[in-house]
């Protein structure tokens, strides 16, 4: 599987398993020898959960204002997770709009059904619609 495929799915679980403050550290370094990922995908991993950590206040406006009759409180914690790293990727500088959006979708069908998948894909594709957002956000990778 391509490093970046696994470094993302390895993103997902752990902000999934680690909201808020907990130390990601050791749930990367857990996943990624649970999952097989190569350091490639690890380091990419790492990038992904430090952004969005960061940006996470940047990427909820973003979210809410792209997400039509649902809050972020109302979205299930596993689609907003998804919403939340390809909104990341999606910054100026990242992955390719269709890339990110594509790799959202896949994550979605994965990990939380058909209609999740459509609710994301959705929900990105009003994102990518709108302006890049925060000029000062730092794209992943860097």
């Amino acid at each position: 599987m391509n490093p970046r495929r696994q470094g993302r799915e390895l993103a997902l679980r752990v902000l999934f398993a680690a909201p808020g403050g907990q130390d990601p550290d050791r749930q990367l370094a857990y996943g990624a020898a649970e999952m097989g990922v190569g350091t490639r995908g690890e380091r990419f991993a790492a990038l992904l959960v430090a952004g969005v950590r960061r940006e996470q206040p940047a990427i909820d406006r973003r979210l809410a204002a792209a997400s039509r009759n649902w809050t972020l409180d109302q979205m299930g914690e596993v689609e907003r997770t998804i919403l939340r790293l390809a909104a990341y990727e999606m910054g100026p500088g990242g992955t390719p709009v269709r890339v990110a959006i594509n790799e959202a979708v896949e994550l979605a069908k994965a990990y939380a059904g058909p209609e999740a998948a459509q609710f994301v894909n959705g929900v990105l594709g009003r994102l990518a619609a709108e302006p890049a957002g925060e000029p000062d956000a730092d794209p992943p990778g860097r």
